[in-house]
C-alpha cells in the first residue's frame, strides 16, 4: 500500500495508534462499560486512596476539569466515594468503594489483554524499545501539554 504523506507525520501516527488502542480497549473491556480514562482514574485511586483531584489529574495526565467530570461519573455509578479534605476544605479526595475495587480488579485481565493485543506485532525487544522511546518522548515534551504529568511521573513509570 502506498503511504500518504500523513504516514510520515508522527502526530498523525500517534493519534491513529491511540484510535486503534481505544477500539481494542473497548472490545476487551465492553462488559464493564468503562472508558480508558475512567479506568486510569480508578487505577490511580486504587494505588493512592484518598488522592485529591489535582494529584489524580497529574497522575493520569488530564486537566482538573476533566478529572472532576470523570469522578462525578464514577461516583454516580457507585464506584468511588468523595469527600472534602480535612486539612484543606477546598480539596476533594477520592476512594474506591467496594464495588469500585471489585470492578477495577475484574478489569485488570481485560485491560492486559488490550495492551497485549496492541503490542502483539512487536517482539520482546521491540516492545521494550517502543516503550522506552514513548516514555522519552513524553518526558521531553511533557511541558507542552495542557495537562502535564506531575513531577517525576514519567521517570517513575520507566
Amino acid at each position: 500500500m502506498t503511504r500518504l504523506p500523513l504516514w510520515r507525520r508522527p502526530g498523525f501516527l500517534v493519534r491513529r495508534l491511540h484510535q486503534i488502542h481505544s477500539a481494542i480497549f473497548h472490545e476487551e473491556c465492553a462488559a464493564f462499560d468503562i472508558t480508558p480514562v475512567q479506568y486510569a482514574v480508578l487505577s490511580t485511586i486504587s494505588l493512592t486512596p484518598g488522592a485529591d483531584q489535582q494529584s489524580i489529574a497529574q497522575d493520569v495526565g488530564i486537566d482538573r476539569t476533566n478529572v472532576a467530570d470523570v469522578l462525578s461519573r464514577l461516583a454516580r455509578r457507585g464506584l468511588i466515594r468523595r469527600q472534602r479534605g480535612e486539612a484543606d476544605r477546598r480539596a476533594t479526595l477520592a476512594w474506591l468503594t467496594p464495588e469500585g475495587e471489585t470492578l477495577t480488579r475484574a478489569m485488570l485481565s481485560a485491560m492486559r489483554n488490550a495492551q497485549e493485543r496492541l503490542l502483539n506485532p512487536l517482539d520482546e525487544t521491540e516492545r521494550d524499545t517502543f516503550m522506552s522511546l514513548l516514555l522519552r518522548l513524553i518526558d521531553a515534551n511533557n511541558d507542552a501539554s495542557r495537562a502535564a504529568l506531575g513531577p517525576a511521573k514519567v521517570e517513575r513509570a520507566a
